[in-house]
């Protein structure tokens, strides 16, 4: 869905002179100013009841100004001097600096999207706007939650709460100030992160939620500055929260944090001692079946065993997928990487799994392996290696890193199976844990 602006961009010149042709002087005196008319489907406040209105995007993607002109349109009456549906309202960022510098003065604030004859007066000694029909906006900073006691609002922008460092504090003491008119309401503009107070309002049934990527307002971006986000942050954990607009969760107990796998990112290795595909195949190939999981390892034996690195090179799995899809892909991945050998689990398939991998290629290295122990079992020596800095990702390994974030000490905290992270297991566990503890294990002299 494409704004008017958008399709007037793109409509042809005699229909933008048709159009412009058709608007009285003051309309296009006006038009500048008429945010409905420019705005992205993303920075429009949702239809229906609700209390809460959460702008969750990526950086860039329009937020400052959809929760500037949100304010506008809350205090300002059909004139000037006209009341608004609100006319106390608290602006809350981090910092009461980051807010006289973002929410008020900049380049996509309140008075950088406020007419001539609509714009507030800053008084600086009251740290407030003053509007011309006399509606308020008083500046609080979340270090200090207890300056919102005292006071009460009808409307609040809260601005990056993601950041707070009292967040749960300050929102609380906003909530008991949100008091005023029949209606109160806050707008909540954040690059989403993995907190508590933010995952709290979105789980709210009174809260709606917006959501756009870095990229929907591109057309005012430096393109420079697209290229470069998206070279070093395409494809990561970090990219999908600060670009994507997605919020990444970490599970408590988790094997793996988003801190760890960031730690782990790498570019391509000079060169790999042996590469492996792990498959981790689903039971049957209908519709409903889990994913089948295909991770591509590769290791650098330098050393002994304990100084060994390996790198995550490619996530191949796939949906739900026929027996012979899956082995296809599979071997299709050996090829593209030159791997060694093909590591398969066979505790559902048994031999029916080698079997559907030799009528592709007689001659593949093959080995299969059975789960003696749990998943959390099998996966707590290879996140061991993740702690100890020996293993690297590279890029565009989104969704096995999201499983393995998922991946608990007491089994796995989603929905399906874990078939990335298994296969991934079975990969490192071949090329790093197995011989590790073959070279740990004491020799026996016969006599």
């Amino acid at each position: 869905m494409k704004s008017a602006a958008a399709w007037l961009a793109c409509a042809r010149p005699e229909t933008v002179d048709s159009f412009l042709a058709g608007l009285s002087d003051g309309a296009l005196m006006g038009l500048p100013w008429l945010f409905e008319f420019w705005a992205l489907p993303h920075q429009l406040p949702p239809e229906g009841v609700w209390k809460t209105w959460v702008i969750m995007g990526g950086r860039g993607a329009g937020k400052t100004r959809a929760g500037a002109e949100w304010v506008r349109r809350e205090v300002e009456g059909s004139r000037p001097r006209d009341p608004g549906r609100s006319a106390r309202v608290a602006l809350v960022g981090e910092t009461l600096d980051q807010v006289q510098k973002v929410m008020v003065f900049g380049e996509s604030g309140i008075m950088a999207c406020s007419p001539p004859d609509r714009r507030p007066v800053w008084e600086a000694t009251k740290r407030r706007l003053v509007w011309p029909n006399g509606a308020v906006a008083e500046v609080y900073s979340a270090h200090d939650p207890d300056s919102l006691r005292g006071p009460q609002f009808d409307a609040a922008w809260a601005d990056e709460l993601a950041k707070w460092p009292k967040a749960g504090e300050a929102w609380d003491m906003l909530q008991f100030a949100l008091r005023l008119g029949r209606d109160p309401r806050q707008v909540v503009t954040t690059t989403p992160q993995n907190v508590g107070a933010l995952k709290a309002i979105l789980n709210n049934p009174t809260t709606v939620v917006t959501q756009a990527p870095t990229e929907a307002n591109r057309a005012y971006l430096a393109a420079s500055f697209l290229e470069e986000v998206r070279t070093r942050y395409g494809g990561t954990r970090l990219g999908r929260q600060e670009l994507e607009g997605l919020l990444i969760e970490d599970v408590e107990g988790a094997l793996w944090t988003t801190a760890t796998i960031d730690g782990c990112r790498s570019g391509p290795p000079e060169a790999l001692s042996r590469i492996v595909v792990a498959v981790d195949p689903p039971v049957s190939g209908h519709e409903s079946s889990d994913e089948c999981g295909i991770v591509v390892v590769g290791v650098l034996t330098e050393g002994p065993p304990s100084q060994w690195r390996a790198w995550v090179l490619e996530d191949a799995s796939l949906g739900a997928a026929s027996p012979d899809a899956w082995a296809r892909a599979a071997i299709a991945a050996m090829e593209r990487h030159g791997a060694d050998r093909l590591v398969a689990e066979v505790n559902q398939g048994g031999a029916l799994v080698e079997s559907v991998l030799r009528t592709i290629d007689p001659t593949l290295p093959y080995r299969a392996v059975h789960a003696a122990r749990g998943k959390s079992a099998r996966a707590e020596p290879v996140a061991a290696l993740y702690e100890q800095g020996r293993v690297h990702h590279l890029r565009g390994l989104s969704m096995l890193e999201d499983q393995m974030c998922r991946m608990t000490i007491r089994g796995y905290d989603g929905k399906g199976s874990p078939d990335r992270v298994d296969a991934l297991v079975w990969a490192l566990t071949e090329l790093v844990v197995a011989p590790a503890q073959r070279w740990r294990r004491p020799q026996v002299r016969r006599l």
